[in-house]
C-alpha cells in the first residue's frame, strides 16, 4: 500500500494498516519529508511517473485529513481508473447490515458502526466515534474522534464533525458544514455553515 500524504493523519493510517497486517510500501507527497518516523520510501507526487507506478504496483490510500484535498486527489487518480482501498482497524465494530463504500474509507480504532448505517466514498470515521443505526455519512466527510451520531442522522458530503460532538437523532447536517468540537447539535444544519456550542448555534 502507498500512502498519499505523510504527516499526522497519515501516521494514524499507518497504524491502522499495521494493526490489520498490511504492509506500507512507501508514500507520495508534494516533497520528501525530513520527518520520517516509520522509515518509508518516498515515491514523489502521486501524479508523477514514479508515484503512479508505485500506486499501480501496490495500491494506495489517501492519508489526508482535509476533506477538499482528499476529494481532489481522489478525483485526479480516478481519471486513471485508480481506486483507493479502505483502511479499517481490526478493533472497529461494523454491523453486517451496515454499508461501507469500498473506496478510500477510514475506520479507525474502536469505532462502532451500527445496523443499516451507510458510509460513503472517502469518508473518515476517526478514533472511537459512534455511528448509530441508519445514519448516513456522505462522501469525503470527516467524523472526528469520539463524536456520536445518534440514529437516523444524515451528514452531507465534505462536512467535518469535530471531536466529541453529538448529533441528535434524526438531525440532518448539510454539505461542507463544520460542527465544532464538543458541540451538541439538536436541529438541522444547512450547507456551508459552521456551528459551535451547547446547544450548537
Amino acid at each position: 500500500m502507498i500512502l498519499i500524504g505523510y504527516s499526522g493523519h497519515a501516521f494514524v493510517i499507518y497504524g491502522i494498516f499495521k494493526a490489520a497486517g498490511k504492509k506500507i510500501a512507501g508514500y507520495c507527497d508534494v516533497t520528501e519529508k525530513t520527518y520520517n518516523p516509520f522509515g518509508l520510501q518516498y515515491f514523489g507526487k502521486e501524479n508523477s511517473e514514479t508515484g503512479l507506478q508505485a500506486i499501480k504496483d501496490h495500491g494506495y490510500f489517501i492519508a489526508v485529513g482535509d476533506n477538499g484535498l482528499r476529494k481532489k486527489i481522489y478525483e485526479g487518480l480516478a481519471k486513471d481508473n485508480l481506486q483507493p482501498g479502505n483502511a479499517i482497524h481490526p478493533s472497529a465494530v461494523i454491523d453486517p447490515s451496515a454499508n461501507v463504500a469500498e473506496a478510500g474509507v477510514m475506520v479507525a480504532a474502536n469505532v462502532t458502526i451500527n445496523p443499516l448505517a451507510s458510509i460513503a466514498t472517502g469518508a473518515i470515521c476517526n478514533t472511537g466515534c459512534i455511528i448509530e443505526h441508519e445514519c448516513i455519512v456522505g462522501e469525503f466527510a470527516h467524523i472526528g474522534p469520539g463524536a456520536v451520531l445518534c440514529g437516523n442522522v444524515k451528514i452531507g458530503d465534505g462536512t467535518f464533525i469535530g471531536a466529541n460532538a453529538v448529533i441528535r437523532q434524526g438531525v440532518t447536517v448539510g454539505k461542507n458544514a463544520m460542527i465544532g468540537a464538543g458541540a451538541v447539535v439538536v436541529k438541522d444544519v444547512p450547507d456551508n455553515v459552521t456551528v459551535i456550542g451547547v446547544p450548537a448555534r
